[in-house]
Protein backbone atom coordinates (compact mmCIF):
# COMPACT_ATOMS: atom_id res chain seq x y z
CA UNK A 1 0.00 0.00 0.00
CA UNK A 2 1.73 3.49 -0.63
CA UNK A 3 1.50 6.56 1.06
CA UNK A 4 -1.63 8.63 -0.43
CA UNK A 5 -3.22 4.92 0.22
CA UNK A 6 -3.01 5.07 3.57
CA UNK A 7 -3.60 8.69 4.39
CA UNK A 8 -6.95 7.43 2.78
CA UNK A 9 -7.25 4.32 4.68
CA UNK A 10 -6.98 6.41 8.07
CA UNK A 11 -9.39 9.52 6.70
CA UNK A 12 -12.19 7.21 6.56
CA UNK A 13 -12.53 5.25 9.95
CA UNK A 14 -12.35 9.15 11.05
CA UNK A 15 -14.75 10.77 8.77
CA UNK A 16 -16.86 7.61 9.83
CA UNK A 17 -16.49 8.64 13.20
CA UNK A 18 -17.55 12.15 12.69
CA UNK A 19 -20.45 11.62 11.18
CA UNK A 20 -21.61 9.29 13.65
CA UNK A 21 -20.87 11.74 16.00
CA UNK A 22 -23.08 14.46 14.18
CA UNK A 23 -26.20 12.71 13.39
CA UNK A 24 -25.93 11.67 17.14
CA UNK A 25 -25.41 14.81 18.05
CA UNK A 26 -28.45 16.32 15.94
CA UNK A 27 -31.02 13.95 16.97
CA UNK A 28 -29.53 14.73 20.28
CA UNK A 29 -30.24 18.47 20.05
CA UNK A 30 -34.25 17.53 19.19
CA UNK A 31 -34.50 15.34 22.07
CA UNK A 32 -33.40 18.38 24.36
CA UNK A 33 -35.62 20.53 22.52
CA UNK A 34 -38.36 18.14 23.41
CA UNK A 35 -37.49 18.01 27.10
CA UNK A 36 -37.05 21.82 27.68
CA UNK A 37 -40.86 22.17 26.18
CA UNK A 38 -41.98 20.47 29.13
CA UNK A 39 -39.87 22.98 31.64
CA UNK A 40 -39.52 25.68 30.34
CA UNK A 41 -42.61 26.76 28.06
CA UNK A 42 -42.47 30.15 29.70
CA UNK A 43 -39.44 30.51 27.11
CA UNK A 44 -41.40 30.16 24.20
CA UNK A 45 -39.96 26.38 23.90
CA UNK A 46 -42.79 24.37 22.58
CA UNK A 47 -43.41 20.71 21.63
CA UNK A 48 -46.12 18.87 19.53
CA UNK A 49 -46.10 14.92 19.10
CA UNK A 50 -48.94 15.53 16.14
CA UNK A 51 -46.35 17.72 14.39
CA UNK A 52 -43.29 15.79 14.64
CA UNK A 53 -43.95 14.60 11.16
CA UNK A 54 -43.06 18.34 10.12
CA UNK A 55 -40.76 18.64 12.47
CA UNK A 56 -38.33 15.49 10.76
CA UNK A 57 -39.35 16.65 7.31
CA UNK A 58 -37.51 20.09 8.30
CA UNK A 59 -34.75 18.49 10.04
CA UNK A 60 -33.66 15.71 7.59
CA UNK A 61 -32.93 18.17 4.58
CA UNK A 62 -31.34 20.47 7.23
CA UNK A 63 -29.14 17.66 8.55
CA UNK A 64 -27.47 16.90 4.91
CA UNK A 65 -25.77 19.96 5.09
CA UNK A 66 -23.76 18.47 7.74
CA UNK A 67 -22.15 16.72 5.18
CA UNK A 68 -19.69 19.44 4.89
CA UNK A 69 -18.00 19.30 8.27
CA UNK A 70 -16.79 15.57 7.05
CA UNK A 71 -15.39 16.69 3.93
CA UNK A 72 -13.27 20.11 5.40
CA UNK A 73 -10.31 20.20 7.53
CA UNK A 74 -10.43 22.13 10.51
CA UNK A 75 -10.57 26.27 10.75
CA UNK A 76 -11.54 28.71 13.36
CA UNK A 77 -14.64 28.56 10.61
CA UNK A 78 -15.21 25.11 10.88
CA UNK A 79 -15.14 25.60 15.03
CA UNK A 80 -18.00 28.37 14.67
CA UNK A 81 -19.60 27.35 11.93
CA UNK A 82 -20.53 24.28 13.43
CA UNK A 83 -21.83 25.89 17.02
CA UNK A 84 -24.26 28.02 14.23
CA UNK A 85 -25.03 24.95 12.73
CA UNK A 86 -26.27 23.77 15.99
CA UNK A 87 -28.12 27.37 16.51
CA UNK A 88 -30.05 26.93 13.38
CA UNK A 89 -31.05 23.50 13.42
CA UNK A 90 -32.42 24.40 16.94
CA UNK A 91 -34.14 26.93 15.38
CA UNK A 92 -35.88 24.87 12.07
CA UNK A 93 -37.00 22.41 15.15
CA UNK A 94 -38.47 25.31 17.61
CA UNK A 95 -40.07 26.67 14.23
CA UNK A 96 -42.24 24.18 13.44
CA UNK A 97 -44.09 24.01 17.21
CA UNK A 98 -43.91 27.98 17.56
CA UNK A 99 -46.68 30.08 19.08
CA UNK A 100 -45.46 32.99 17.88
CA UNK A 101 -47.43 34.43 14.78
CA UNK A 102 -45.26 35.59 11.84
CA UNK A 103 -44.16 33.95 8.32
CA UNK A 104 -42.74 30.98 9.35
CA UNK A 105 -42.36 29.66 6.35
CA UNK A 106 -40.33 32.70 4.75
CA UNK A 107 -38.08 32.57 7.97
CA UNK A 108 -37.59 28.94 8.57
CA UNK A 109 -36.22 29.20 4.65
CA UNK A 110 -34.32 31.94 5.50
CA UNK A 111 -32.56 30.79 8.21
CA UNK A 112 -31.10 27.91 5.95
CA UNK A 113 -30.27 29.93 3.56
CA UNK A 114 -28.46 31.99 6.34
CA UNK A 115 -26.70 29.31 7.46
CA UNK A 116 -25.40 27.95 3.86
CA UNK A 117 -24.40 31.66 2.93
CA UNK A 118 -22.29 31.78 6.31
CA UNK A 119 -20.42 28.13 5.58
CA UNK A 120 -19.54 28.61 1.63
CA UNK A 121 -17.08 31.10 3.00
CA UNK A 122 -15.81 30.29 6.38
CA UNK A 123 -15.62 26.45 5.67
CA UNK A 124 -13.99 27.35 2.07
CA UNK A 125 -11.78 29.99 2.32
CA UNK A 126 -8.84 29.05 4.32
CA UNK A 127 -6.01 29.98 2.00
CA UNK A 128 -2.94 31.75 4.10
CA UNK A 129 -2.27 36.12 3.95
CA UNK A 130 1.55 36.69 3.54
CA UNK A 131 2.64 38.63 6.41
CA UNK A 132 3.46 41.73 5.46
CA UNK A 133 6.06 41.45 8.39
CA UNK A 134 7.04 39.08 10.95
CA UNK A 135 7.98 38.98 14.76
CA UNK A 136 11.12 37.18 16.04
CA UNK A 137 10.34 34.56 18.67
CA UNK A 138 12.02 36.33 21.55
CA UNK A 139 9.71 39.34 21.02
CA UNK A 140 7.19 36.86 20.69
CA UNK A 141 8.21 35.12 24.26
CA UNK A 142 8.71 38.98 25.52
CA UNK A 143 4.86 39.36 24.33
CA UNK A 144 3.08 36.46 26.16
CA UNK A 145 4.93 37.58 29.15
CA UNK A 146 3.45 40.63 28.61
CA UNK A 147 0.09 39.75 27.94
CA UNK A 148 0.37 38.09 31.53
CA UNK A 149 1.13 40.97 33.08
CA UNK A 150 -1.69 43.26 31.49
CA UNK A 151 -4.19 40.60 32.50
CA UNK A 152 -2.67 41.07 36.10
CA UNK A 153 -2.73 45.28 35.81
CA UNK A 154 -6.41 44.64 34.15
CA UNK A 155 -7.58 42.79 37.13
CA UNK A 156 -6.38 45.13 39.79
CA UNK A 157 -7.62 47.94 38.45
CA UNK A 158 -11.09 46.39 38.00
CA UNK A 159 -10.88 45.09 40.95
CA UNK A 160 -11.05 48.61 42.73
CA UNK A 161 -14.45 49.10 41.08
CA UNK A 162 -16.46 45.47 41.25
CA UNK A 163 -15.11 42.54 43.40
CA UNK A 164 -17.65 40.44 44.90
CA UNK A 165 -17.28 36.63 45.59
CA UNK A 166 -20.84 34.87 44.97
CA UNK A 167 -22.19 32.39 43.55
CA UNK A 168 -24.02 32.32 40.26
CA UNK A 169 -27.49 32.18 41.25
CA UNK A 170 -26.70 35.22 43.47
CA UNK A 171 -24.59 36.92 41.00
CA UNK A 172 -27.93 39.09 39.28
CA UNK A 173 -28.89 40.63 43.07
CA UNK A 174 -25.13 42.44 42.26
CA UNK A 175 -24.57 42.12 38.96
CA UNK A 176 -26.71 45.40 38.13
CA UNK A 177 -24.39 47.15 40.59
CA UNK A 178 -21.62 47.07 38.84
CA UNK A 179 -20.21 50.57 37.59
CA UNK A 180 -16.68 50.04 36.12
CA UNK A 181 -15.46 52.73 33.32
CA UNK A 182 -16.14 52.17 29.64
CA UNK A 183 -12.91 52.22 28.65
CA UNK A 184 -11.71 49.29 31.51
CA UNK A 185 -15.02 47.16 30.28
CA UNK A 186 -13.70 47.11 26.46
CA UNK A 187 -10.30 46.10 27.96
CA UNK A 188 -11.68 43.52 30.43
CA UNK A 189 -13.34 42.19 27.27
CA UNK A 190 -10.29 41.99 25.47
CA UNK A 191 -7.85 40.33 28.02
CA UNK A 192 -10.49 37.83 29.01
CA UNK A 193 -11.91 36.68 25.55
CA UNK A 194 -8.42 37.24 24.16
CA UNK A 195 -5.05 38.12 25.43
CA UNK A 196 -5.48 35.57 27.94
CA UNK A 197 -7.12 32.47 26.11
CA UNK A 198 -4.45 33.12 23.48
CA UNK A 199 -1.82 33.14 25.77
CA UNK A 200 -2.63 30.18 27.83
CA UNK A 201 -2.82 28.04 24.06
CA UNK A 202 0.64 29.30 23.50
CA UNK A 203 1.74 27.92 26.76
CA UNK A 204 -0.14 24.61 26.36
CA UNK A 205 1.23 24.06 22.99
CA UNK A 206 4.93 24.71 24.03
CA UNK A 207 4.46 23.02 27.19
CA UNK A 208 4.75 25.91 29.31
CA UNK A 209 2.25 24.58 31.89
CA UNK A 210 2.99 26.12 34.99
CA UNK A 211 2.40 29.59 33.14
CA UNK A 212 -0.87 27.98 31.52
CA UNK A 213 -1.82 27.55 35.06
CA UNK A 214 -0.97 30.81 36.16
CA UNK A 215 -3.13 32.01 33.01
CA UNK A 216 -6.19 29.96 34.14
CA UNK A 217 -5.66 31.39 37.56
CA UNK A 218 -5.99 35.59 36.14
CA UNK A 219 -8.79 34.50 34.29
CA UNK A 220 -11.03 33.40 36.92
CA UNK A 221 -10.10 36.43 38.56
CA UNK A 222 -12.51 38.33 36.24
CA UNK A 223 -15.62 36.05 37.47
CA UNK A 224 -15.77 38.44 40.91
CA UNK A 225 -15.08 41.02 38.47
CA UNK A 226 -17.77 40.97 35.92
CA UNK A 227 -20.32 38.32 37.93
CA UNK A 228 -20.72 36.85 34.25
CA UNK A 229 -21.39 33.24 33.42
CA UNK A 230 -18.82 33.26 30.60
CA UNK A 231 -15.94 34.48 32.93
CA UNK A 232 -16.89 32.04 35.60
CA UNK A 233 -16.57 28.71 33.17
CA UNK A 234 -13.88 29.78 30.84
CA UNK A 235 -11.05 28.83 32.93
CA UNK A 236 -12.83 25.28 33.43
CA UNK A 237 -13.67 25.31 29.40
CA UNK A 238 -10.08 26.24 28.35
CA UNK A 239 -8.64 23.33 30.19
CA UNK A 240 -11.52 20.95 28.86
CA UNK A 241 -10.84 21.70 25.73
CA UNK A 242 -7.05 21.77 26.20
CA UNK A 243 -7.45 17.89 27.40
CA UNK A 244 -9.92 17.05 24.62
CA UNK A 245 -7.89 18.57 21.76
CA UNK A 246 -4.77 16.15 23.39
CA UNK A 247 -6.71 13.03 22.50
CA UNK A 248 -8.96 13.92 19.54
CA UNK A 249 -9.14 15.11 16.43
CA UNK A 250 -9.65 18.63 16.00
CA UNK A 251 -12.81 18.20 14.26
CA UNK A 252 -13.80 15.60 16.57
CA UNK A 253 -13.42 17.55 19.46
CA UNK A 254 -15.61 20.33 18.16
CA UNK A 255 -18.56 18.01 18.04
CA UNK A 256 -17.80 16.24 21.48
CA UNK A 257 -17.51 20.16 22.71
CA UNK A 258 -21.18 20.05 22.46
CA UNK A 259 -22.78 16.83 22.10
CA UNK A 260 -21.06 15.29 25.29
CA UNK A 261 -22.76 18.60 27.35
CA UNK A 262 -25.86 18.32 25.92
CA UNK A 263 -26.35 14.59 26.28
CA UNK A 264 -25.57 14.30 29.66
CA UNK A 265 -28.06 16.82 29.90
CA UNK A 266 -30.82 14.41 28.55
CA UNK A 267 -29.36 11.97 30.70
CA UNK A 268 -29.61 14.03 33.63
CA UNK A 269 -33.19 14.77 32.82
CA UNK A 270 -34.11 11.16 32.09
CA UNK A 271 -33.03 10.17 35.76
CA UNK A 272 -33.91 13.35 37.74
CA UNK A 273 -36.77 15.52 35.00
CA UNK A 274 -36.28 18.56 34.50
CA UNK A 275 -37.33 20.39 37.80
CA UNK A 276 -34.60 18.51 39.52
CA UNK A 277 -30.95 19.65 37.25
CA UNK A 278 -29.45 22.81 37.63
CA UNK A 279 -27.33 21.64 34.96
CA UNK A 280 -30.37 21.10 32.70
CA UNK A 281 -30.66 24.53 33.07
CA UNK A 282 -27.28 25.81 32.52
CA UNK A 283 -26.35 24.33 29.68
CA UNK A 284 -29.56 22.63 27.81
CA UNK A 285 -31.32 25.28 27.95
CA UNK A 286 -28.90 28.71 28.52
CA UNK A 287 -25.65 27.20 26.41
CA UNK A 288 -27.51 25.47 23.39
CA UNK A 289 -31.23 26.38 23.12
CA UNK A 290 -31.14 29.95 23.81
CA UNK A 291 -29.86 31.22 20.56
CA UNK A 292 -31.89 29.33 18.64
CA UNK A 293 -34.76 30.43 20.71
CA UNK A 294 -33.95 34.17 20.15
CA UNK A 295 -34.08 33.54 16.58
CA UNK A 296 -37.78 32.71 16.96
CA UNK A 297 -37.95 35.25 18.95
CA UNK A 298 -36.39 38.51 17.07
CA UNK A 299 -38.51 37.06 13.85
CA UNK A 300 -41.53 37.46 16.00
CA UNK A 301 -40.53 40.94 17.47
CA UNK A 302 -39.66 41.86 13.78
CA UNK A 303 -42.53 40.72 11.80
CA UNK A 304 -44.42 43.48 13.17
CA UNK A 305 -42.11 45.92 14.13
CA UNK A 306 -39.38 48.50 12.08
CA UNK A 307 -35.89 46.88 11.70
CA UNK A 308 -33.21 48.84 12.96
CA UNK A 309 -31.06 48.73 8.93
CA UNK A 310 -28.03 48.42 11.31
CA UNK A 311 -28.61 51.03 13.82
CA UNK A 312 -27.82 49.18 17.00
CA UNK A 313 -24.27 49.44 15.88
CA UNK A 314 -23.25 52.92 17.41
CA UNK A 315 -21.20 54.62 14.68
CA UNK A 316 -24.04 53.25 12.03
CA UNK A 317 -26.64 55.19 14.37
CA UNK A 318 -24.79 58.38 14.16
CA UNK A 319 -25.70 58.21 10.47
CA UNK A 320 -29.08 57.03 10.34
CA UNK A 321 -32.23 57.84 12.14
CA UNK A 322 -33.22 54.78 14.18
CA UNK A 323 -36.12 53.42 15.21
CA UNK A 324 -35.25 52.29 18.59
CA UNK A 325 -33.28 54.14 21.54
CA UNK A 326 -32.43 51.27 23.65
CA UNK A 327 -30.13 48.07 22.73
CA UNK A 328 -31.56 45.09 21.20
CA UNK A 329 -31.42 43.18 24.38
CA UNK A 330 -33.36 45.38 26.75
CA UNK A 331 -36.04 46.03 23.79
CA UNK A 332 -36.63 42.21 23.93
CA UNK A 333 -36.78 42.06 27.52
CA UNK A 334 -39.54 44.31 27.86
CA UNK A 335 -41.36 42.99 25.39
CA UNK A 336 -41.15 39.07 25.97
CA UNK A 337 -40.12 39.34 30.01
CA UNK A 338 -37.03 36.69 29.11
CA UNK A 339 -34.24 39.07 30.73
CA UNK A 340 -31.65 40.65 28.76
CA UNK A 341 -31.78 38.91 24.97
CA UNK A 342 -29.24 39.78 22.87
CA UNK A 343 -28.14 37.03 20.01
CA UNK A 344 -26.12 36.21 17.67
CA UNK A 345 -25.66 37.99 14.24
CA UNK A 346 -28.25 35.71 12.40
CA UNK A 347 -30.44 37.38 14.72
CA UNK A 348 -29.09 40.66 14.42
CA UNK A 349 -26.84 41.32 11.66
CA UNK A 350 -29.40 39.43 9.93
CA UNK A 351 -33.29 39.56 10.88
CA UNK A 352 -33.50 42.74 12.79
CA UNK A 353 -31.08 44.69 10.70
CA UNK A 354 -33.16 43.71 6.87
CA UNK A 355 -35.61 41.16 7.94
CA UNK A 356 -35.78 37.70 7.01
CA UNK A 357 -36.02 37.84 3.08
CA UNK A 358 -32.49 39.62 3.01
CA UNK A 359 -31.39 38.19 6.44
CA UNK A 360 -28.40 35.87 4.34
CA UNK A 361 -27.04 39.11 2.64
CA UNK A 362 -25.21 40.35 5.87
CA UNK A 363 -24.83 36.99 7.36
CA UNK A 364 -22.90 36.56 4.09
CA UNK A 365 -20.65 39.39 4.93
CA UNK A 366 -20.14 37.90 8.42
CA UNK A 367 -19.08 34.46 6.99
CA UNK A 368 -16.43 36.50 4.94
CA UNK A 369 -15.08 38.43 7.82
CA UNK A 370 -14.76 34.75 9.49
CA UNK A 371 -12.81 33.40 5.94
CA UNK A 372 -10.43 36.44 6.97
CA UNK A 373 -9.58 35.04 10.19
CA UNK A 374 -9.19 31.68 8.79
CA UNK A 375 -6.88 32.97 6.63
CA UNK A 376 -4.81 35.11 9.22
CA UNK A 377 -4.21 31.89 11.22
CA UNK A 378 -3.51 29.28 8.73
CA UNK A 379 -0.16 27.76 9.18
CA UNK A 380 -0.61 27.61 13.07
CA UNK A 381 -1.15 24.38 14.92
CA UNK A 382 -5.22 23.89 14.72
CA UNK A 383 -4.53 22.68 18.39
CA UNK A 384 -3.55 26.63 19.10
CA UNK A 385 -6.69 28.05 17.11
CA UNK A 386 -8.70 25.77 18.80
CA UNK A 387 -7.86 26.67 22.31
CA UNK A 388 -7.33 30.00 21.78
CA UNK A 389 -10.48 30.42 19.81
CA UNK A 390 -12.53 28.77 22.21
CA UNK A 391 -14.47 31.32 24.18
CA UNK A 392 -15.24 33.63 21.15
CA UNK A 393 -17.94 31.07 19.31
CA UNK A 394 -20.20 30.71 22.97
CA UNK A 395 -19.74 34.95 22.72
CA UNK A 396 -21.00 34.64 19.27
CA UNK A 397 -24.00 32.19 19.65
CA UNK A 398 -25.10 34.98 21.98
CA UNK A 399 -23.63 38.40 20.90
CA UNK A 400 -23.79 40.27 17.30
CA UNK A 401 -20.41 40.12 15.45
CA UNK A 402 -19.65 43.68 15.36
CA UNK A 403 -20.14 43.56 18.90
CA UNK A 404 -17.49 40.65 19.40
CA UNK A 405 -14.97 42.03 17.59
CA UNK A 406 -14.98 45.17 19.15
CA UNK A 407 -15.97 44.77 22.57
CA UNK A 408 -15.07 40.96 23.21
CA UNK A 409 -11.68 41.07 21.42
CA UNK A 410 -12.14 39.13 18.14
CA UNK A 411 -10.40 41.21 16.15
CA UNK A 412 -7.32 41.74 18.46
CA UNK A 413 -7.66 37.69 18.50
CA UNK A 414 -7.34 37.49 14.50
CA UNK A 415 -4.72 39.92 14.58
CA UNK A 416 -2.49 38.11 17.14
CA UNK A 417 -3.13 34.60 14.87
CA UNK A 418 -1.85 36.95 12.03
CA UNK A 419 1.09 37.92 14.09
CA UNK A 420 2.06 34.83 15.70
CA UNK A 421 5.47 33.36 13.94
CA UNK A 422 4.43 29.79 12.22
CA UNK A 423 8.06 28.65 13.59
CA UNK A 424 7.33 29.31 17.25
CA UNK A 425 5.61 26.10 17.53
CA UNK A 426 7.98 24.04 15.44
CA UNK A 427 9.83 22.73 18.46
CA UNK A 428 6.63 21.27 20.06
CA UNK A 429 5.84 19.14 16.54
CA UNK A 430 8.79 17.81 16.31
CA UNK A 431 9.76 19.42 13.33
CA UNK A 432 12.67 21.98 12.85
CA UNK A 433 12.01 25.61 11.89
CA UNK A 434 13.37 25.70 8.54
CA UNK A 435 10.97 22.60 7.60
CA UNK A 436 8.20 24.72 9.12
CA UNK A 437 9.23 28.05 7.54
CA UNK A 438 9.00 25.31 4.16
CA UNK A 439 5.21 23.72 4.98
CA UNK A 440 3.76 27.44 5.50
CA UNK A 441 5.24 28.05 1.92
CA UNK A 442 4.16 24.82 0.36
CA UNK A 443 0.62 25.64 2.19
CA UNK A 444 0.61 29.04 0.89
CA UNK A 445 1.43 27.68 -3.02
CA UNK A 446 -1.51 24.64 -2.63
CA UNK A 447 -4.16 26.84 -0.69
CA UNK A 448 -3.57 29.38 -3.72
CA UNK A 449 -4.57 26.57 -6.32
CA UNK A 450 -7.69 25.72 -3.87
CA UNK A 451 -8.89 28.51 -3.37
Amino acid sequence: MNTNETAMAGKIPARASLAVLISLHIVSCCVSLAYLSRGYASYHIYYDPGLLGVAIATIVPFAILSYLFLIVPFSFGYFLGFYFYTMVLGYLWLNCFSRFEYNHWLSGASAAASMIAFLIPSLFVTSPIRPKFTIGEATFDRALTLMLALGAITILSAASYSFEMVSLDEMYDFRDKISIPPALIYCIGIVSNALLPFAFACFVERQSYWRGGLTLVLLLLFYPITLNKVAFFTPMWLLAMAVLSRLLDSRITVVVSLFVPLLIGILLYAVFGVGDTRYLEIVNLRMIATPSNAMDIYNDFFFSHPLTSFCQITFVKAFVSCPYSDQLGIIMQKAYALGNLNASLFSTEGIASVGSLLAPIPVLACGLVIALANRASSGLPPRLILVSGSILPHILLNVPMTTTLLSHGGAVLFLLWYLTPRTAFASSSGMSAPAAAGNLKSASHDSSLRC
